[in-house]
Parts: structure tokens; sequence; C-alpha cells
């Protein structure tokens, strides 16, 4: 979904500045799973997700395999992308798509850079794209080499973002929406989130 209100006068370049890797992110929420599981308290009051979406990003960095369209897609970029990510470890759509995104940036030889940002430790950029009025995550904020705004991602493919508006529209159905929402994650197996992630790059590439 396409920010259409953004602020001109932020400045994407201190984010991306302030923003870690993927790598780290990783080696931080593993610590963090091992501190819960030792006992020591965590400040989150969503500790109890930490594990299942470490077991999630786990999973899928070594089940998903890159469509023809977005192995072409990355072949054809020609210009520098940077990929600002806001997120944090208690989200489940996070789990789902952060391993991929990183797999493809790995996959660019260098023209796409991620990094990632805590969301409630930047509220003023995730006030500047929120989705439908909500603070949600992740959210992929695509930018070019002189760190303009070039369009965004999330917080879900398009038919998850569907699915879980008409499970929570559903009284009967909106309680239990998060085990539906991961069980089509499962079926999916990433390929939405890939082609959705091609057609972000392909527009960058018409406007750079």
């Amino acid at each position: 979904m396409e920010n259409t209100a953004i602020d001109p006068q932020i400045d994407y370049k201190q984010y991306l500045i302030r923003g870690i890797t993927y790598e780290a992110y990783l080696a931080q929420l593993q610590q963090t799973v091992v501190n819960t599981t030792n006992g020591l308290k965590s400040d989150s009051a969503h500790a109890q997700y930490f594990p299942i979406n470490l077991t999630r990003m786990q999973r899928i960095a070594k089940t998903s395999a890159f469509s023809q369209e977005l192995l072409l897609t990355l072949a054809g970029i020609r210009n520098k992308v940077y990929w600002l990510v806001i997120t944090e470890y208690w989200c489940g759509d996070a789990a789902q798509s952060l391993p991929l995104l990183h797999k493809v940036a790995q996959a660019s030889e260098g023209k796409i850079t991620l990094r990632l940002l805590y969301r409630d430790k930047f509220p003023a950029l995730m006030q500047s794209h929120l989705t439908n009025g909500g603070s949600a995550i992740p959210k992929l904020i695509q930018l070019n080499s002189d760190f303009t705004y070039l369009g965004e991602w999330g917080p879900r493919p398009k038919p998850a973002q569907e699915l879980v508006k008409l499970l929570k529209s559903d009284p009967m159905t909106a309680a239990g929406y998060a085990e539906q929402l991961h069980r089509w994650y499962a079926q999916d197996k990433t390929h939405t989130l890939q082609q959705e992630l091609s057609e972000l790059l392909e527009r960058a590439n018409l406007l750079v």
C-alpha cells in the first residue's frame, strides 16, 4: 500500500545509518530468546511470541526459493536501492517476511541494502508510514541512491491483508485470525511476497 502523505522533511539517510543489519537483528532476537528461556524477564509484554517467530524465521530462511520472476527482476536492477524496514520481534508478519527480504538483498549483489529499525524506538518515522491509520508492521520503505522515497510495502501481502480484514470483521473469527493468517503464509510459501517485491523493485527502476 502506497503512502500518499509522505513528509518531505524526513531524513531517511539518518534512519538508514541508525538501522541495523538483518544478521544483527536475528542475533539480538536469538539472545533475547535465550535470556527469557533462562528466566530473565523481558521488557516486552509480547515475549511469548519471540521463540515461535524465531522458529518461523529460521524455517523460511531454509525453505524459501526464488521464483524466476524475482530472479529476472534482481538481474535487471540498474540503480542502487535501499530498503528500510520498521519491525519488532513480536510481530508474526515480520517473522514471515524478513528472512525473504534478507535473501533478496543478498542475492542483489550489493544493489539492495537492507536495514531494520525497531518500531517503538522510532515513532516519528512510523507515524509517517501508517497503514489505514494504524502502526502496522513490518513496513518496508524503498529509497533510491539519493535516499529519496520511491514507495513502500507492508505490513503483509495483499491477499493476506484482505484475509485479515475479512476475519476481523466477523466476531466468530476475529479472535483466532492469527492461526488462519499463518496457515495462509505456510500454504503460500512466500510466492505472493516475491511477486509483490518484484513489482516494488520494477517501479523503482522506472522512477530512478
